[in-house]
């Protein structure tokens, strides 16, 4: 099963680490750590070019990727059921 990301972006649902809401996640130094190391590292998707308001981590093939979406990491939640 796929979780639509927003515009052209999906992703299994098997290889989700965790779904966060980037309002309240980035205050924390450690966060902000992982997103910009992410971006330097070219591994940070955006799937939209408006305001983000969630990221969700992928962990696939041992490698680790950041999708920024602007739907609210409730929504993403909601659409996780199965």
């Amino acid at each position: 099963m796929y979780l639509h990301l927003g515009n052209e972006f999906s992703v299994n649902v098997k290889d989700i680490v965790g779904i966060f809401d980037i309002e309240n996640t980035t205050i924390g130094k450690f966060t902000k750590r992982l997103l910009d190391r992410a971006e330097k590292e070219h591994r940070c998707f955006y799937a939209t070019m408006e305001m983000p308001k969630s990221f969700v981590i992928v962990m696939k093939n041992g490698e680790e990727k950041l999708y920024i979406s602007q739907l609210a990491a409730s929504t993403l939640k909601k659409r996780l059921v199965i």
